[in-house]
C-alpha cells in the first residue's frame, strides 16, 4: 500500500522529474588533499650487534603483527618457513624490506607483483617471498601460522 503512494506521489504531473537529487552524479570537486595527514616514521636503522637468535625472534613478531591482515598473514607465513634458513644477510634484507617502507601496502603490492618494487629492495629476499606468496602448494593461509 505505502509503495503504491509512492508510486503514484513520483507519476504525478510535474513530480516526473523530482527524484532524489542526493546521490552522487560525479560532479563532486577535485580533492585538495589539504586534509592528508603524513607521520614521519624514524629512519629504519640496522641492527649489526643484535644475535641472531633475538634477531629471528623480533622479525617473526614484526611479521605477524603488521597492522594490515593481508601482509600479517602473507609475511607470517613466510617468516615462519624461512627465518630459521636465512642467513645474516638475508635476514637483513628481510628486516630492512618489512620495516623501511612506511606503507604496508607497498610491500603487499611488491610481493604480489602488482607494482614493481624499488631497486633497493630487488634481492634475493623478495625473490622468495614472491614465489612464496604464488603459493605453488595451495597452503590454506586463512589465519595465523601457530607459534611453536
Amino acid at each position: 500500500m505505502a509503495a503504491l503512494a509512492i508510486r503514484r506521489l513520483f507519476l504525478l504531473p510535474g513530480r516526473a522529474l523530482c527524484l532524489s537529487r542526493r546521490g552522487y552524479r560525479g560532479d563532486a570537486p577535485s580533492d585538495s588533499g589539504r586534509d592528508l595527514l603524513e607521520i614521519p616514521l624514524p629512519p629504519w636503522q640496522a641492527r649489526p650487534q643484535e644475535p641472531l637468535e633475538t634477531k629471528r625472534a623480533r622479525l617473526l613478531y614484526e611479521s605477524r603483527k603488521r597492522g594490515m591482515l593481508e601482509n600479517g598473514l602473507l609475511l607470517g607465513f613466510f617468516a615462519k618457513e624461512n627465518l630459521n634458513q636465512m642467513n645474516e644477510k638475508q635476514l637483513d634484507l628481510y628486516d630492512r624490506l618489512i620495516n623501511e617502507p612506511s606503507n604496508d601496502w607497498d610491500i603487499y603490492y611488491w610481493a604480489t607483483e602488482a607494482k614493481p618494487a624499488p631497486e633497493i629492495f630487488e634481492n634475493e629476499v623478495m625473490e622468495m617471498l614472491r614465489e612464496f606468496t604464488k603459493n605453488r602448494k595451495r597452503e590454506k593461509r586463512l589465519r595465523q601460522p601457530d607459534l611453536e
